[in-house]
């Protein structure tokens, strides 16, 4: 029996994670330790706990971090109110490692509330990224999870100035459910200009659903509390394929692949390279020794770096 994986490409790293990890590297670098960051920058454990031996400091609160220091934003972005308390500390120098894309929904979040619209996010509460969202704003703006959150939602079914924005990392089969029935119940509902979840999100989604069609079983490689790692999950298992998350190669179980022939495996965006290539070893020892990739598209996006840290 030909024991097989199959690589998801793309997986792993997005550009807005690269930028962010980036960002904390040469801070470090240029500036020395200890740099602070205002949550997990990414969430991945290995990415946080190899910034912490370098001398990144997470902190959640801006009380935390001391006169004189460098503070950095994490890719998820910050509510308005976090930059006002660090604006008026006396800080060295912030960055802003907030993912792009994530930027985007704040502009157009504070463009519609400027407008006079009352905006429904689609989101996970407590998710970082959806506080920094909601928090661009103050009132007329409301949290909805599920499907059925619709019906409950304390607004006028005939207002006239309705919106709808989503956190950029949902599965997307997912929201456009959600949206659908926002769509039936407010007439008026405006749509975003462009689908406010990611294109890395919607790749990896992509190539997890191409990959789903060859494999047995699929291993996620990303950490609990990462947003879109959890949705290519959930995503296989929907598509009747046993999937599992992980962080390390290590908690892979043998009764997983007792009687496997081709395992999938991707990551999910916050996720190196390096804890693939572990996974891919440890299938080895399993007797997994052929190797394919399967590409579905082809990522070139670049975010550039603050002017201070270019070289």
């Amino acid at each position: 029996m030909v024991k097989k994986i199959i690589l998801a490409t793309p997986r792993g790293f997005c550009a807005g994670v690269d930028r962010a990890i980036a960002i904390v590297e040469k801070a470090l670098n240029k500036y020395g330790a200890p740099i602070y960051v205002r949550h997990e920058v990414v969430h991945n454990r290995y990415v946080v706990d190899d910034l912490k031996a370098r001398g990144a400091i997470f902190i959640e609160e801006i009380k935390d971090v001391p006169a004189n220091s460098i503070l950095i934003y994490s890719a998820h972005g910050v509510p308005l109110a976090v930059r006002k308390e660090a604006k008026h500390k006396n800080l060295k120098m912030i960055f802003d490692a907030t993912c792009p894309l994530v930027s985007k929904v704040h502009v157009e979040i504070k463009n519609l509330h400027r407008d006079g619209y009352t905006i429904v996010m689609i989101g996970h509460k407590g998710h970082p990224e959806v506080e920094g969202t909601m928090g661009q704003v103050t009132g007329d703006i409301f949290l909805i999870e599920r499907l059925e959150d619709v019906a409950n939602l304390p607004i006028s079914k005939d207002i006239n100035k309705i919106a709808v924005v989503t956190q950029t990392t949902l599965s997307v089969d997912e929201t456009k459910s959600i949206i659908q029935e926002l769509k039936l119940t407010f007439q008026n509902l405006k749509l975003p200009k462009n689908e406010d979840i990611c294109y890395a999100t919607q790749n990896r989604q992509d190539a997890v659903k191409a990959l789903t069609k060859k494999c047995e079983m699929l291993l996620v490689i990303g950490s609990k509390n990462s947003s879109n790692s959890n949705r290519l999950k959930e995503l296989a298992e929907n598509l009747g394929i046993k999937a599992y998350l992980i962080d390390y190669a290590n908690e892979i179980c043998q009764e997983w692949i007792d009687g496997v022939e081709v395992v999938g495996v991707t990551a999910g965006a916050s996720a190196p390279e390096i804890l693939v290539t572990g996974v891919i070893e440890r299938l080895g020892q399993y007797g997994f020794n052929t190797i394919e990739n399967l590409t579905s598209v082809e990522e070139k996006m670049i975010f550039a770096l603050p002017s201070e840290l270019r070289e």
